[in-house]
Formats: C-alpha cells, structure tokens, sequence
C-alpha cells in the first residue's frame, strides 16, 4: 500500500510542473513579443521620420519599455505562474516532510 501513495501523490506534482512549465513559457514568450512588437514600433516610426535608429537602441528601448508595461499588460498570467510556483513549492515542501518523516523513523 505504501508504494501507491508515492505513485497517487506524484500525479498532481506532474500536472503541476507541467502547468508551471506551461505558463511559464506563454508568459516568456508573451514578453518576447512585447519586445519584438515594440522594436518594431521604434523602427517603425524611426523610418517615417526619417531617422536612422540602430537595432540594438531600438531593443534596449523597447526592454525598458516593455518591463514595466509587462508586469500590467499580463498580469493575468504572472498571477497565474505564481500561483503554479507555490503549488509545486508546496508539493515539494511536503515531500521532504514526509521524507524526514521516514528517516526519523516516525512513519515506515
């Protein structure tokens, strides 16, 4: 019986890291794409008014540009990564407890 509540316990941690694993990459990418969105924006208007701006002024502007708007623009998903981190946090919190458990010979 004891090797099924490892295996039981184990399947919400998977989904769990699945999830996180899954957000997090939509929140990494959705960030990526401000950036990209707005470097094109900068060259964008750079090239209406005939202004030569170089790429890579265009992708430190459109950073600090986008750090901020992130945080407000999806914060939906930020919420939602960090809600995923204390999950899998919290299963792994658990798990060294009952570890710790095992080996101090509480529960066999």
């Amino acid at each position: 019986m004891s090797d099924a509540t490892p295996t039981g316990g184990a399947g919400p941690a998977v989904s769990a890291k699945g999830s996180l694993a899954r957000n997090l990459a939509l929140y990494t990418l959705a960030r990526l794409g401000l950036v990209i969105a707005i470097t094109a924006i900068i060259m964008g208007a750079a090239a209406v008014v005939k202004v030569a701006v170089p790429l890579i002024v265009a992708l430190l502007f459109a950073l600090l540009i986008a750090m901020p708007l992130s945080l407000v623009l999806f914060k939906k998903l930020r919420t939602q990564v960090n809600k995923d981190i204390a999950a899998v946090d919290a299963k792994r919190r658990s798990d060294r407890d009952q570890l710790m458990k095992r080996l101090q010979g509480g529960d066999a």
